[in-house]
């Protein structure tokens, strides 16, 4: 049996990694990606091959990530349960599509991940790879061994002289944490108590907002169908945009959330979590829509954001429901084309201009002073007997509308 495994060269991987060999047989490809998060994934290619692994996959996806994934999800200013940017979810559907295609490539017969059964990841890798090959078996460790804690995984290389840096996989984070190009997020540790303030130390992108500077600081993005193309007049592409908004932002202490929402699986669970540049994409896509976007297409894209934002989180990027509501939010954005000024200060992020070529904001009709005739108010008067009619006709009836 040959088995493609999302690794990641740390102590939970490294123990998959060997487990699958032991239990199953198998023989092992090691698939890592590198998404943004800022480690260095080079090293995982020596360490699966201390593990005995012969195919070695080790990719930079970081723009197709942006480009093809976050870019279109921000097209719809998705935000799950108001608050969460979607910074862990919208990497799942990416990393179970290249597991599915290694495994082609490979000949395997079955591809496998290190989320464990209490979480969502699981599903959304699953469900990813069952909806792009229905006929792959999936394996979940974490469902499958007795091995429920950090001592044990440890204890497990030492008596099979797996290679693992025990020092450093001794240094156990109070957090468990998830990082790619659009987030950073903390589970666990005292954040398990909800009334429970984090401690400062914990966060890594950002500063206090407290600490920011003490001058604003204006950027201006210009964007094309909807995706920003060009900050501060320079051209960069989708993933470089992303990496310098979180350069800024964070210095700026912009996009600090701490959240409790709840999973797929049925819980609630806290989380907290750093996104600078989403944070600001999406103040300025939300402002360069405001001008350029019909009234109800964006009202009718509002309403189905919640629900995509729910397709998002639960799993479904691979799904027709996603796909059709895809082609709806993309058609929108056709007109979203133009520039946003925003101005960071100490966490807060400010729109203070926005202009395009596309608008369909009129000054001459919107304006207090004298518009020549342009708009006649009193239309409005006819406007509102109509609108007022139902609700005229049911209060005189004695319905109570109080």
């Amino acid at each position: 049996m040959k088995i493609v495994l999302a690794y990641s060269g740390g102590l939970d991987t490294s123990v998959i990694c060997h487990w699958l060999q032991e239990t199953y047989s198998a023989e092992v490809v090691t698939f890592t990606a590198d998404i943004g998060q800022g480690e260095e994934v080079e090293p995982a290619r020596a360490k699966a091959r201390e593990l005995g692994v012969r195919e070695i996959y080790i990719e930079d996806l970081t723009e197709e990530f942006v480009a093809d994934f976050v870019y279109p999800m921000f097209r719809a200013n998705t935000v799950y349960e108001g608050e969460y940017l979607l910074g862990t979810s919208i990497a799942r559907p990416l990393i179970a599509k290249r597991l599915v295609e290694i495994a082609a490539e490979t000949g395997a017969q079955a591809v496998s991940h290190g989320a464990t059964g209490k979480g969502n990841d699981q599903v959304r890798f699953e469900l990813g790879a069952y909806a792009l090959n229905p006929d792959i078996t999936v394996i979940s460790p974490w469902r499958e061994w007795d091995l429920t804690s950090r001592e044990a995984l440890m204890a497990y290389c030492a008596e099979r002289q797996i290679p693992v840096d025990f020092t450093k996989a001794g240094e156990k984070s109070p957090y468990s944490m998830d990082a790619n190009l659009l987030h950073i997020s903390y589970e666990g540790g005292e954040l398990e108590d909800p009334g429970a303030e984090p401690n400062p130390s914990m966060w890594r992108w950002t500063v206090a907002p407290e600490d920011a500077p003490d001058t604003a600081e204006h950027i201006e993005l210009e964007y094309l169908h909807g995706d920003a193309v060009a900050l501060n007049g320079e051209p960069m592409t989708p993933a470089r945009v992303l990496a310098r908004l979180n350069e800024i932002g964070g210095a700026h202490g912009v996009g600090r959330s701490d959240i409790v929402e709840n999973r797929y699986v049925g819980m609630k669970s806290r989380g907290c979590y750093e996104t600078p540049g989403g944070t600001i994409l999406l103040k300025a896509h939300r402002a360069m829509e405001s001008i350029t976007m019909d009234r109800e297409v964006m009202h009718l894209r509002d309403e189905l954001m919640p629900r995509y934002a729910k397709i998002i989180y639960n799993g479904y990027w691979w799904s027709p429901e996603r796909r059709v509501m895809q082609a709806l939010i993309d058609a929108s954005q056709d007109v979203v084309n133009g520039r946003v000024r925003l101005k960071l200060y100490k966490g807060g992020v400010s729109v203070v201009g926005r202009w395009s070529e596309d608008s369909l904001y009129d000054a001459d009709v919107a304006t207090f002073e004298d518009d020549g005739g342009v708009y006649r108010q009193d239309d409005a008067a006819g406007f509102i007997r109509l609108n007022a009619l139902r609700l005229r006709l049911a209060a005189r009836r004695g319905r109570n509308l109080n």
